[in-house]
Protein backbone atom coordinates (compact mmCIF):
# COMPACT_ATOMS: atom_id res chain seq x y z
CA UNK A 1 0.00 0.00 0.00
CA UNK A 2 1.17 3.36 -1.04
CA UNK A 3 1.77 6.31 1.68
CA UNK A 4 -0.77 8.04 -0.53
CA UNK A 5 -3.54 5.76 -0.16
CA UNK A 6 -2.35 5.03 3.47
CA UNK A 7 -3.16 8.78 4.53
CA UNK A 8 -6.40 8.74 2.87
CA UNK A 9 -7.30 5.26 4.22
CA UNK A 10 -6.81 6.66 7.96
CA UNK A 11 -9.32 8.74 7.76
CA UNK A 12 -12.03 6.60 7.32
CA UNK A 13 -14.54 4.67 9.37
CA UNK A 14 -14.47 0.81 9.61
CA UNK A 15 -18.12 0.82 8.44
CA UNK A 16 -16.73 2.61 5.24
CA UNK A 17 -16.59 -0.07 2.70
CA UNK A 18 -13.86 1.42 0.99
CA UNK A 19 -11.23 0.72 4.23
CA UNK A 20 -11.55 -2.82 3.82
CA UNK A 21 -12.53 -3.39 -0.04
CA UNK A 22 -9.92 -2.08 -2.23
CA UNK A 23 -12.25 -3.00 -5.32
CA UNK A 24 -14.14 -0.23 -4.30
CA UNK A 25 -11.69 2.64 -5.07
CA UNK A 26 -11.87 4.40 -8.19
CA UNK A 27 -7.80 3.75 -8.24
CA UNK A 28 -8.11 -0.02 -7.91
CA UNK A 29 -10.21 -1.28 -10.82
CA UNK A 30 -8.98 1.13 -13.64
CA UNK A 31 -7.22 -0.58 -16.62
CA UNK A 32 -4.10 0.18 -18.76
CA UNK A 33 -6.65 1.74 -21.33
CA UNK A 34 -8.27 4.14 -18.57
CA UNK A 35 -11.79 2.51 -18.20
CA UNK A 36 -12.79 1.77 -14.81
CA UNK A 37 -13.22 -2.12 -14.93
CA UNK A 38 -14.96 -4.24 -12.17
CA UNK A 39 -17.39 -6.72 -11.47
CA UNK A 40 -20.44 -4.34 -12.57
CA UNK A 41 -19.41 -2.01 -15.07
CA UNK A 42 -17.47 -5.17 -17.09
CA UNK A 43 -20.74 -6.32 -17.56
CA UNK A 44 -21.86 -3.87 -19.87
CA UNK A 45 -19.15 -5.29 -21.82
CA UNK A 46 -21.31 -6.91 -24.62
CA UNK A 47 -18.94 -9.73 -24.74
CA UNK A 48 -19.04 -10.04 -20.84
CA UNK A 49 -22.33 -10.53 -20.77
CA UNK A 50 -23.17 -13.01 -22.40
CA UNK A 51 -20.42 -15.24 -21.04
CA UNK A 52 -21.77 -14.84 -17.79
CA UNK A 53 -25.65 -14.76 -18.63
CA UNK A 54 -25.10 -18.03 -20.97
CA UNK A 55 -23.24 -20.37 -18.06
CA UNK A 56 -25.47 -19.14 -15.29
CA UNK A 57 -28.77 -19.51 -16.78
CA UNK A 58 -27.43 -22.87 -18.94
CA UNK A 59 -26.84 -24.58 -15.11
CA UNK A 60 -29.44 -22.81 -13.44
CA UNK A 61 -32.18 -24.50 -15.74
CA UNK A 62 -31.10 -27.89 -15.47
CA UNK A 63 -33.33 -29.52 -12.75
CA UNK A 64 -31.86 -30.09 -9.45
CA UNK A 65 -32.97 -32.79 -7.61
CA UNK A 66 -32.41 -34.36 -3.90
CA UNK A 67 -32.05 -37.94 -4.32
CA UNK A 68 -31.32 -40.32 -2.12
CA UNK A 69 -30.36 -44.25 -2.24
CA UNK A 70 -27.47 -46.62 -2.33
CA UNK A 71 -25.98 -48.71 -4.75
CA UNK A 72 -27.75 -49.37 -7.44
CA UNK A 73 -31.32 -47.57 -6.36
CA UNK A 74 -31.94 -44.22 -6.23
CA UNK A 75 -35.34 -42.56 -5.89
CA UNK A 76 -36.39 -38.57 -5.94
CA UNK A 77 -36.49 -37.31 -2.00
CA UNK A 78 -39.41 -35.22 -2.71
CA UNK A 79 -40.72 -35.62 0.63
CA UNK A 80 -37.78 -33.60 1.51
CA UNK A 81 -38.27 -29.84 2.25
CA UNK A 82 -34.58 -29.04 0.75
CA UNK A 83 -35.55 -30.99 -2.61
CA UNK A 84 -38.63 -27.83 -2.50
CA UNK A 85 -36.11 -25.16 -1.70
CA UNK A 86 -33.62 -26.22 -4.14
CA UNK A 87 -35.90 -27.79 -6.90
CA UNK A 88 -38.82 -25.19 -6.66
CA UNK A 89 -38.31 -22.12 -4.42
CA UNK A 90 -35.52 -20.31 -2.49
CA UNK A 91 -37.43 -18.07 -0.59
CA UNK A 92 -41.05 -16.48 -0.38
CA UNK A 93 -39.61 -13.97 -3.24
CA UNK A 94 -37.27 -16.40 -5.56
CA UNK A 95 -37.55 -19.17 -7.43
CA UNK A 96 -34.72 -21.47 -7.20
CA UNK A 97 -33.99 -21.16 -10.67
CA UNK A 98 -33.42 -17.36 -10.14
CA UNK A 99 -31.45 -17.97 -6.94
CA UNK A 100 -28.94 -20.24 -8.34
CA UNK A 101 -28.32 -18.21 -11.20
CA UNK A 102 -27.72 -15.35 -9.27
CA UNK A 103 -25.29 -17.54 -7.29
CA UNK A 104 -23.26 -18.93 -10.31
CA UNK A 105 -23.21 -15.71 -11.83
CA UNK A 106 -21.86 -14.11 -8.74
CA UNK A 107 -19.14 -17.19 -8.87
CA UNK A 108 -18.13 -16.20 -12.51
CA UNK A 109 -17.79 -12.47 -11.71
CA UNK A 110 -16.43 -12.22 -7.87
CA UNK A 111 -14.87 -15.76 -7.64
CA UNK A 112 -17.28 -16.37 -4.51
CA UNK A 113 -21.26 -16.81 -4.57
CA UNK A 114 -22.86 -16.31 -0.93
CA UNK A 115 -25.65 -17.19 0.13
CA UNK A 116 -27.49 -17.02 3.97
CA UNK A 117 -28.64 -20.36 5.14
CA UNK A 118 -32.32 -20.20 6.94
CA UNK A 119 -32.92 -23.40 9.29
CA UNK A 120 -36.77 -24.09 10.64
CA UNK A 121 -36.69 -25.22 14.06
CA UNK A 122 -35.88 -28.47 13.53
CA UNK A 123 -32.76 -27.64 11.55
CA UNK A 124 -33.82 -28.72 8.75
CA UNK A 125 -32.80 -25.86 5.75
CA UNK A 126 -36.33 -23.55 4.77
CA UNK A 127 -34.74 -20.56 2.83
CA UNK A 128 -31.76 -19.60 0.92
CA UNK A 129 -30.84 -15.49 0.63
CA UNK A 130 -28.58 -14.95 -2.04
CA UNK A 131 -25.62 -12.12 -0.62
CA UNK A 132 -23.57 -9.83 -2.73
CA UNK A 133 -20.17 -10.96 -2.56
CA UNK A 134 -18.17 -7.09 -1.88
CA UNK A 135 -20.12 -7.52 1.17
CA UNK A 136 -18.84 -10.51 2.75
CA UNK A 137 -15.03 -11.32 4.33
CA UNK A 138 -14.45 -14.84 5.30
CA UNK A 139 -11.93 -15.48 8.23
CA UNK A 140 -10.66 -17.71 10.94
CA UNK A 141 -11.76 -17.50 14.43
CA UNK A 142 -10.80 -19.33 17.37
CA UNK A 143 -10.30 -22.38 14.86
CA UNK A 144 -13.55 -21.64 13.38
CA UNK A 145 -14.61 -20.03 9.77
CA UNK A 146 -17.05 -17.28 10.07
CA UNK A 147 -18.30 -14.56 7.58
CA UNK A 148 -18.13 -11.12 7.90
CA UNK A 149 -21.16 -8.95 6.33
CA UNK A 150 -21.05 -5.69 5.88
CA UNK A 151 -24.70 -4.20 6.06
CA UNK A 152 -26.22 -1.29 4.18
CA UNK A 153 -26.38 0.64 7.50
CA UNK A 154 -22.86 0.50 8.11
CA UNK A 155 -23.36 -2.54 10.82
CA UNK A 156 -21.12 -5.49 10.53
CA UNK A 157 -22.74 -9.09 10.99
CA UNK A 158 -20.71 -12.30 11.36
CA UNK A 159 -22.25 -15.65 10.28
CA UNK A 160 -20.94 -19.15 11.22
CA UNK A 161 -19.26 -21.42 8.95
CA UNK A 162 -23.00 -23.49 9.02
CA UNK A 163 -25.50 -20.39 8.26
CA UNK A 164 -23.79 -19.42 4.98
CA UNK A 165 -23.31 -21.63 1.65
CA UNK A 166 -20.36 -20.49 -0.31
CA UNK A 167 -19.66 -21.49 -3.52
CA UNK A 168 -16.03 -20.80 -4.92
CA UNK A 169 -14.79 -20.79 -7.99
CA UNK A 170 -10.80 -21.14 -9.35
CA UNK A 171 -9.15 -20.43 -5.96
CA UNK A 172 -5.71 -19.89 -4.06
CA UNK A 173 -6.42 -20.95 -0.35
CA UNK A 174 -9.51 -23.04 -1.41
CA UNK A 175 -11.71 -20.05 0.47
CA UNK A 176 -11.59 -17.17 -1.62
CA UNK A 177 -12.08 -17.35 -5.13
CA UNK A 178 -9.83 -15.73 -8.10
CA UNK A 179 -11.89 -12.56 -9.26
CA UNK A 180 -12.56 -13.23 -13.30
CA UNK A 181 -12.91 -9.54 -13.68
CA UNK A 182 -10.13 -8.72 -12.10
CA UNK A 183 -7.86 -11.48 -13.88
CA UNK A 184 -9.06 -10.48 -17.64
CA UNK A 185 -9.10 -6.53 -16.60
CA UNK A 186 -6.85 -5.60 -18.97
CA UNK A 187 -8.52 -7.18 -21.85
CA UNK A 188 -11.60 -6.68 -20.66
CA UNK A 189 -10.87 -2.87 -20.46
CA UNK A 190 -9.14 -2.79 -23.63
CA UNK A 191 -12.38 -4.31 -25.42
CA UNK A 192 -14.11 -1.11 -23.16
CA UNK A 193 -12.13 1.33 -24.68
CA UNK A 194 -12.66 0.42 -28.23
CA UNK A 195 -16.03 0.03 -28.22
CA UNK A 196 -16.15 3.93 -26.13
CA UNK A 197 -13.68 5.25 -28.96
CA UNK A 198 -16.56 3.89 -31.70
CA UNK A 199 -19.51 5.00 -29.85
CA UNK A 200 -17.12 8.85 -29.87
CA UNK A 201 -15.87 8.50 -33.48
CA UNK A 202 -19.06 7.91 -35.24
CA UNK A 203 -21.06 10.24 -32.90
CA UNK A 204 -18.64 13.24 -32.35
CA UNK A 205 -16.26 12.44 -35.65
CA UNK A 206 -17.01 13.88 -38.99
CA UNK A 207 -17.58 11.04 -41.70
CA UNK A 208 -19.19 12.46 -44.79
CA UNK A 209 -19.11 9.69 -47.38
CA UNK A 210 -18.79 11.99 -50.82
CA UNK A 211 -18.37 14.88 -51.46
CA UNK A 212 -19.31 17.88 -54.23
CA UNK A 213 -16.43 20.09 -55.50
CA UNK A 214 -16.90 22.62 -58.31
CA UNK A 215 -14.75 25.60 -59.43
CA UNK A 216 -15.72 29.28 -58.17
CA UNK A 217 -17.26 30.27 -54.97
CA UNK A 218 -21.26 29.71 -53.90
CA UNK A 219 -22.74 33.05 -51.92
CA UNK A 220 -25.45 30.65 -50.13
CA UNK A 221 -24.73 27.10 -50.13
CA UNK A 222 -27.93 26.15 -47.57
CA UNK A 223 -30.41 25.76 -50.35
CA UNK A 224 -27.99 23.64 -51.91
CA UNK A 225 -27.43 21.32 -49.33
CA UNK A 226 -31.07 21.28 -48.72
CA UNK A 227 -32.01 19.87 -52.11
CA UNK A 228 -29.10 17.77 -52.48
CA UNK A 229 -30.14 16.00 -49.43
CA UNK A 230 -33.42 15.88 -50.27
CA UNK A 231 -32.69 14.55 -53.90
CA UNK A 232 -30.08 11.79 -53.11
CA UNK A 233 -29.69 11.39 -48.93
CA UNK A 234 -31.35 8.21 -48.00
CA UNK A 235 -31.86 4.40 -48.68
CA UNK A 236 -34.93 5.61 -51.02
CA UNK A 237 -32.91 7.56 -53.16
CA UNK A 238 -29.90 5.55 -53.32
CA UNK A 239 -30.79 4.69 -56.88
CA UNK A 240 -31.74 7.91 -58.60
CA UNK A 241 -29.81 10.04 -61.61
CA UNK A 242 -27.50 12.91 -59.86
CA UNK A 243 -28.20 16.01 -62.01
CA UNK A 244 -24.70 18.03 -61.77
CA UNK A 245 -24.24 21.59 -62.61
CA UNK A 246 -21.25 21.79 -65.43
CA UNK A 247 -18.23 22.46 -63.23
CA UNK A 248 -19.41 20.13 -59.99
CA UNK A 249 -17.64 17.00 -59.56
CA UNK A 250 -18.58 14.00 -56.47
CA UNK A 251 -15.31 12.61 -54.81
CA UNK A 252 -16.60 9.23 -52.43
CA UNK A 253 -15.19 8.73 -49.58
CA UNK A 254 -14.17 4.87 -48.59
CA UNK A 255 -13.24 2.98 -45.66
CA UNK A 256 -9.66 3.49 -44.13
CA UNK A 257 -7.88 0.13 -43.83
CA UNK A 258 -7.24 1.30 -40.38
CA UNK A 259 -10.99 1.35 -40.01
CA UNK A 260 -11.32 -1.64 -41.26
CA UNK A 261 -8.61 -3.41 -38.54
CA UNK A 262 -10.45 -1.60 -36.26
CA UNK A 263 -13.39 -3.22 -36.50
CA UNK A 264 -11.17 -6.92 -36.95
CA UNK A 265 -9.83 -6.37 -33.50
CA UNK A 266 -13.20 -6.05 -31.48
CA UNK A 267 -13.88 -9.49 -33.12
CA UNK A 268 -10.49 -10.68 -31.84
CA UNK A 269 -11.34 -9.11 -28.36
CA UNK A 270 -14.83 -11.58 -28.16
CA UNK A 271 -12.35 -14.41 -28.28
CA UNK A 272 -9.85 -13.04 -25.35
CA UNK A 273 -13.45 -12.65 -23.51
CA UNK A 274 -14.28 -16.49 -24.34
CA UNK A 275 -11.06 -17.64 -23.47
CA UNK A 276 -11.22 -16.47 -20.05
CA UNK A 277 -15.08 -17.87 -19.56
CA UNK A 278 -13.82 -21.52 -21.02
CA UNK A 279 -16.22 -21.35 -23.84
CA UNK A 280 -16.24 -21.68 -27.90
CA UNK A 281 -16.21 -18.58 -29.15
CA UNK A 282 -19.30 -19.20 -31.23
CA UNK A 283 -21.44 -19.06 -28.17
CA UNK A 284 -20.57 -15.39 -27.62
CA UNK A 285 -22.12 -14.83 -30.80
CA UNK A 286 -18.52 -14.76 -32.98
CA UNK A 287 -18.94 -17.22 -36.13
CA UNK A 288 -16.09 -15.79 -38.21
CA UNK A 289 -14.53 -19.66 -37.43
CA UNK A 290 -17.73 -21.65 -37.01
CA UNK A 291 -19.37 -23.67 -39.71
CA UNK A 292 -22.10 -26.50 -39.54
CA UNK A 293 -19.64 -29.06 -39.11
CA UNK A 294 -17.38 -27.80 -36.04
CA UNK A 295 -20.50 -26.27 -34.53
CA UNK A 296 -21.73 -29.48 -33.07
CA UNK A 297 -18.38 -30.81 -31.64
CA UNK A 298 -17.88 -27.69 -30.14
CA UNK A 299 -21.35 -27.58 -28.54
CA UNK A 300 -19.73 -31.11 -27.31
CA UNK A 301 -16.87 -29.40 -25.83
CA UNK A 302 -18.45 -26.43 -24.10
CA UNK A 303 -20.83 -29.19 -22.09
CA UNK A 304 -17.94 -31.10 -21.76
CA UNK A 305 -15.09 -28.73 -20.35
CA UNK A 306 -17.89 -26.01 -19.23
CA UNK A 307 -20.63 -27.14 -17.99
CA UNK A 308 -20.09 -30.71 -16.44
CA UNK A 309 -17.59 -29.62 -14.37
CA UNK A 310 -19.31 -27.01 -12.80
CA UNK A 311 -22.28 -29.38 -12.13
CA UNK A 312 -19.58 -31.70 -10.37
CA UNK A 313 -18.45 -28.92 -8.06
CA UNK A 314 -22.12 -27.63 -7.58
CA UNK A 315 -23.23 -31.06 -6.49
CA UNK A 316 -20.16 -31.53 -3.62
CA UNK A 317 -20.73 -27.94 -2.39
CA UNK A 318 -24.83 -28.71 -1.90
CA UNK A 319 -24.07 -31.80 -0.28
CA UNK A 320 -21.12 -31.11 2.20
CA UNK A 321 -22.72 -27.55 2.92
CA UNK A 322 -26.28 -28.46 2.96
CA UNK A 323 -26.64 -31.66 3.94
CA UNK A 324 -25.56 -33.22 7.83
CA UNK A 325 -23.12 -35.50 8.49
CA UNK A 326 -26.13 -37.79 9.20
CA UNK A 327 -28.02 -37.35 5.98
CA UNK A 328 -24.85 -37.87 4.07
CA UNK A 329 -24.45 -41.20 5.92
CA UNK A 330 -27.89 -42.61 5.89
CA UNK A 331 -28.68 -46.24 6.00
CA UNK A 332 -31.80 -48.12 4.92
CA UNK A 333 -32.97 -45.83 2.46
CA UNK A 334 -29.68 -44.84 1.72
CA UNK A 335 -28.05 -41.48 1.78
CA UNK A 336 -28.90 -37.84 0.44
CA UNK A 337 -27.52 -36.49 -2.16
CA UNK A 338 -27.93 -34.15 -4.99
CA UNK A 339 -27.69 -34.17 -8.47
CA UNK A 340 -28.36 -32.68 -12.00
CA UNK A 341 -30.60 -33.66 -14.38
CA UNK A 342 -28.48 -33.39 -17.16
CA UNK A 343 -30.83 -35.26 -19.77
CA UNK A 344 -32.36 -31.66 -19.94
CA UNK A 345 -29.21 -30.26 -21.78
CA UNK A 346 -31.00 -32.45 -24.59
CA UNK A 347 -34.05 -31.17 -24.86
CA UNK A 348 -33.25 -28.73 -27.53
CA UNK A 349 -31.44 -31.36 -29.99
CA UNK A 350 -34.03 -33.30 -31.56
CA UNK A 351 -31.56 -35.53 -33.10
CA UNK A 352 -29.41 -36.20 -29.89
CA UNK A 353 -32.61 -37.43 -28.07
CA UNK A 354 -34.32 -39.60 -30.52
CA UNK A 355 -30.52 -41.78 -31.07
CA UNK A 356 -30.49 -41.93 -26.90
CA UNK A 357 -34.03 -43.09 -26.91
CA UNK A 358 -33.99 -45.68 -30.15
CA UNK A 359 -30.63 -46.59 -28.41
CA UNK A 360 -32.21 -47.57 -24.63
CA UNK A 361 -35.40 -49.02 -26.14
CA UNK A 362 -33.65 -51.40 -28.51
CA UNK A 363 -31.25 -52.83 -25.33
CA UNK A 364 -34.61 -52.83 -22.85
CA UNK A 365 -32.88 -50.32 -20.51
CA UNK A 366 -35.84 -47.73 -21.28
CA UNK A 367 -39.65 -49.06 -21.80
CA UNK A 368 -41.97 -47.04 -23.92
CA UNK A 369 -43.45 -45.02 -20.64
CA UNK A 370 -40.16 -44.09 -19.63
CA UNK A 371 -39.66 -42.20 -22.63
CA UNK A 372 -43.03 -40.79 -22.49
CA UNK A 373 -42.11 -39.35 -19.20
CA UNK A 374 -38.73 -37.85 -20.07
CA UNK A 375 -40.57 -36.07 -22.96
CA UNK A 376 -43.76 -34.98 -20.10
CA UNK A 377 -46.34 -37.45 -21.98
CA UNK A 378 -49.06 -39.65 -20.28
CA UNK A 379 -48.13 -43.31 -20.33
CA UNK A 380 -49.99 -45.69 -22.85
CA UNK A 381 -53.06 -47.10 -21.15
CA UNK A 382 -53.17 -50.86 -19.51
CA UNK A 383 -49.65 -50.55 -18.76
CA UNK A 384 -48.65 -51.60 -22.24
CA UNK A 385 -45.84 -48.82 -21.98
CA UNK A 386 -44.57 -51.27 -19.32
CA UNK A 387 -43.06 -54.02 -21.70
CA UNK A 388 -39.02 -54.19 -22.33
CA UNK A 389 -37.72 -55.20 -25.67
CA UNK A 390 -34.83 -56.56 -27.01
CA UNK A 391 -33.61 -57.40 -30.19
CA UNK A 392 -34.01 -61.25 -31.00
CA UNK A 393 -30.46 -61.66 -32.68
CA UNK A 394 -28.96 -60.82 -29.55
CA UNK A 395 -26.46 -63.25 -27.29
CA UNK A 396 -24.24 -63.36 -24.08
CA UNK A 397 -20.83 -61.46 -24.17
CA UNK A 398 -19.36 -65.47 -22.82
CA UNK A 399 -21.25 -67.17 -25.74
CA UNK A 400 -20.03 -65.27 -28.77
CA UNK A 401 -17.86 -67.15 -31.24
CA UNK A 402 -19.42 -70.34 -30.22
CA UNK A 403 -20.98 -72.58 -32.31
CA UNK A 404 -24.96 -72.50 -32.03
CA UNK A 405 -25.65 -75.77 -30.29
CA UNK A 406 -28.11 -78.32 -32.72
CA UNK A 407 -32.00 -78.04 -31.99
CA UNK A 408 -32.92 -80.51 -29.55
CA UNK A 409 -35.46 -83.64 -30.91
CA UNK A 410 -38.27 -84.30 -28.74
CA UNK A 411 -38.37 -88.28 -28.63
CA UNK A 412 -41.37 -89.85 -30.88
CA UNK A 413 -41.47 -86.22 -32.96
CA UNK A 414 -38.55 -87.35 -35.25
CA UNK A 415 -40.59 -90.67 -36.55
CA UNK A 416 -43.76 -88.18 -37.35
CA UNK A 417 -41.64 -85.68 -39.53
CA UNK A 418 -40.52 -88.35 -41.25
CA UNK A 419 -43.83 -90.21 -42.26
CA UNK A 420 -45.14 -86.74 -43.18
CA UNK A 421 -42.14 -85.84 -45.40
CA UNK A 422 -41.82 -89.40 -47.49
CA UNK A 423 -42.63 -88.97 -51.29
CA UNK A 424 -44.13 -92.60 -51.88
CA UNK A 425 -41.85 -94.02 -55.00
CA UNK A 426 -43.79 -94.49 -58.82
Amino acid sequence: MGIFSRMETRNLSVNNPKAWDRSLWSIGPQSISGENVNEETALTYSAVWNAVELISSTIAALPLNLMQGSGKTERLADDNNLNRVMHNQWNPYMTAKRGRETQIAHVLTWGNGYAEIVRNGYGAVAELWPIIPERVRPSMKDGKLIYTINMPNGENVDLPYEKVLNLIGPSKDGFTGYSRIGMARKNIGLGMGMETFSAEYFGQGIHPSMAVTMSGSMKDPVPFKKAFNESYGGLSNAHRVMLLEETQKIEKFSIQPEDAQFIQSKQHHISDIARFFNIPPHKLKDLTKSSFNNIESEDASYLRDRILPDLVDLEQSYDMQLLTQAERSLSGKGRLFFKHNVKGLLRADTAARTALYTAMLDRGVFCIDDVLNLEEMPPLADDLGQKRFVQANMTLLEDAGKEPEPPKIIEGKEDEDEETTKVPVQ
